[in-house]
């Protein structure tokens, strides 16, 4: 039943290393729905925190099970250290109760990267989210990645997620690492976002003696992540329309399969619009749409011409959605 897929609680190994990350990783139930949110700027391109504030006051009211701060749609590469903190205990402040914060906290450097973590947890953050490291790609091998991530996970005291996004790194996460990494006690899932469902499905399989939960990195293809054993998913999407990225997850929980089917049709169009078709700047003109801030992109991403603009309105009414 999809619906049990769905609920699917596995427990950790039975490793002892790190027990007191592995007790807090297995109170963690990543299941549900995450946007990745925007970091909204004034037009001088500084961090319009009351607009930061606004938004999460309206995404709370929606069934979500928290935020990924710093994904990719939040434009973290281009904030300094301090903004990336500051924005981890803005957006903890003002979280509805209950509501997770995912924090991303990778960086080049495996140094780096466990210091950005350190310092994301001591923000308030929940979870780190540790996308690949990307710069030397030709050298960032299945044993290397792994050597990185036990490295990171080692010395988190926060649980981390694994992050996969090879159309903006070029590094794809080998399947046979994540397996091995499942089984650390304080590495609880992964953010796929390559979209290749034989692989979704196979890590869901390959892992299900692990605690180890995977979450589809797209609305595009939430639906068939969430058949073959994905608990949720981190979805650009939802930032705009979290109310019906939502309801896919509850229909397919309700076992209710042709209407979440149609649905999934749906938010096809207008989640491509709002990542490969058109990226951020496509994902902030799309919100004010629908009552939340997005405003301008921190350069070099330039707001989109008259006639992207257009198409991405299209992608929304043609789907029924404006």
């Amino acid at each position: 039943m999809l619906s049990t897929l769905l609920c699917l609680g596995r427990q950790s190994s039975s490793s002892l290393m790190r027990r007191a990350s592995m007790a807090t990783a297995a109170r963690i139930d990543l299941s549900g729905i995450y946007p990745p949110i925007v970091t909204p700027f004034n037009q001088d391109e500084s961090i319009a925190w009351d607009k930061l504030e606004s938004n999460i006051s309206k995404w709370n009211q929606h069934p979500l099970t928290g935020f990924l701060v710093h994904g990719s749609n939040g434009e973290f590469c281009y904030l300094n250290t301090k903004e990336r903190v500051d924005v981890i205990k803005k957006v903890k402040e003002n979280a509805g109760p209950g509501k997770l914060v995912l924090a991303g906290s990778g960086c080049e450097s495996t140094l780096e990267t466990i210091s950005m973590t350190q310092a994301m947890a001591d923000a308030g953050a929940d979870v780190a989210v540790v996308i690949t490291p990307c710069y030397f790609k030709g050298k960032m091998t299945g044993p290397v990645l792994e050597a990185h991530y036990t490295a990171v996970a080692d010395a988190s005291p926060i649980p981390v997620v694994l992050y996969s996004v090879p159309a903006n790194t070029t590094v794809d996460l080998p399947v046979e690492t994540v397996v091995r990494l499942a089984k650390h006690p304080n590495i609880i899932g992964m953010k796929e976002s390559g979209g290749d469902i034989t692989k979704i499905g196979s890590m869901v399989h390959l892992t299900k003696g692990e605690d180890f939960q995977l979450l589809a990195g797209s609305a595009s293809f939430l639906l068939p992540a969430l058949a073959v054993g994905a608990v949720g998913g981190i979805c650009a999407l939802a930032n705009v329309l979290p109310g019906p990225v939502c309801q896919l997850q509850k229909l397919c929980m309700e076992n209710k399969l042709e209407e979440a089917k149609e649905l999934q049709h749906r938010l096809i169009s207008p989640n491509s619009a709002v990542t490969k078709l058109f990226g951020v700047p496509g994902l902030k003109e799309s919100m004010a749409w629908f009552g939340y801030y997005g405003g301008p992109t921190r350069r070099p991403l330039v707001p989109l011409a008259a006639g992207e603009s257009k198409a991405l309105e299209n992608c929304f009414t043609s789907s029924g959605f404006k």
